[in-house]
């Protein structure tokens, strides 16, 4: 082709984007303060967001400070250092983990680790959102089973959905935003029901705000099915949100993929640091933990009491099922009163558990709406 011709193409030529691209649902994160708001002190309460309202743990912002001064350098593009923490911390091995950006990125490696076009990934709806963005991208069928009445994961109907183009099924627990969690018993007996070709990943974002007992022994269905992969994260009870470091716990040929599909250097000298100095003060993170336990409960059965129907949550953050009439009412009190929560049109609210005096706040809100109603 000569020049000639290549600047003969037609003026409406232009670079588009791929099908699966321009297709894609946007993943909408948790509403924050405005500038104006910021700029006129307005008292908000961002718990849209499920962060920690701790700041972070002193050992952890203390690590991050010595690492600055060696940012001008590339981190360690293996985190040979982090990952042999996180398998002590575990009871695994350093090749059994690989970490990403946050445990989306890793599940970002997932899904481009083991699906081709076409192939399918099996999850809940409604759950995570970032689940079907992920899948379409990289050109995989996201198969969508709705909850259950309880509002957890309708296990038996995602085993009936599996087919022969089935990769990879996603459980969250907690799930994310209904705070329902997977019970140990009913995980083992549905790995049992699927085939040991597909990889079945645990995804325990919230683990650390669980009780004890609610949900899966995951580590012990990991070693009895080499199916099984673990997610988790350290942007949630660890508070490293900002630093985005999360990592997968998976056979030790899927963790090498998995390795090998991330971006390079993708988590920064000061995220691998500050995870370290995290899992160094486990039993600090675990008072902020508990304390967030108790107020989660506190609120549960406050709003119980008004007449709000909750399923008991094992996350940082509370559940609201509504229609988009109530929905709406309920997101412009909540505005009004400064108030930031996750909304999700057609099914409810998320409301993340903070501090006493913020969840007081929500309390109140949401008695004044019970009263309105009764009025």
């Amino acid at each position: 082709m000569t020049s000639d011709q290549i600047l003969a193409a037609p003026e409406s030529a232009h670079p588009t984007l791929r099908a699966a691209v321009s297709g894609l649902p946007s993943y909408v994160p948790g509403r924050r303060a405005s500038s104006a708001e910021r700029s006129a002190g307005v008292d908000i309460a961002a718990l849209a967001s499920n962060e920690s309202h701790y700041e972070p743990l002193p050992a952890a912002a203390a690590a991050v400070a010595e690492a600055a001064g060696r940012m001008n350098r590339y981190p360690d593009m293996a985190a040979v250092e982090l990952r042999e923490r996180i398998a002590g911390h575990l009871g695994v091995t350093a090749a059994e983990v690989a970490v990403g950006p946050g445990s989306v990125g890793v599940l970002q490696q997932i899904i481009a680790g083991l699906c081709d076009a076409g192939d399918e990934v099996i999850f809940a709806w409604r759950s995570f959102e970032a689940y079907p963005i992920l899948v379409e991208l990289a050109g995989a069928r996201a198969v969508r089973i709705p909850l259950d009445a309880a509002e957890g994961h309708d296990l038996e109907a995602m085993a009936e959905a599996v087919t022969e183009r089935t990769k990879v099924i996603l459980l969250c627990t907690p799930n994310n935003p209904t705070g329902v969690p997977i019970s140990h018993g009913r995980l083992e007996a549905f790995l049992r029901s699927v085939r040991s070709d597909i990889l079945v990943v645990i995804d325990e974002a919230y683990v650390e705000y669980a009780e004890a007992g609610s949900g899966p022994d995951s580590l012990a269905l990991y070693r009895g099915y080499p199916n099984v992969c673990i997610l988790r994260t350290f942007s949630k009870a660890y508070g490293l949100a900002g630093l985005r470091v999360g990592y997968a716990v998976a056979a030790p040929e899927i963790a090498e993929g998995l390795r090998r599909t991330a971006i390079p250097f993708a988590v920064t000298a000061l995220a691998q640091q500050a995870a370290i100095a995290s899992l160094d003060a486990a039993e600090e993170m675990e008072l902020r933990v508990s304390a967030v336990r108790d107020e989660r409960s506190r609120m549960a059965a406050r709003l119980e009491a008004q007449g709000w129907t909750l399923q008991p949550s094992q996350g940082n953050f509370l559940w609201i099922r509504a229609d988009d009439g109530l929905r709406g009412r309920l997101v412009a009190a909540f505005d009004q009163a400064g108030i930031m929560v996750r909304a999700y049109q057609g099914d409810g609210i998320r409301i993340t558990v903070a501090d006493p005096a913020s969840n007081d706040r929500v309390l109140q809100v949401l008695e004044t709406k019970v009263l309105e109603a009764r009025a």
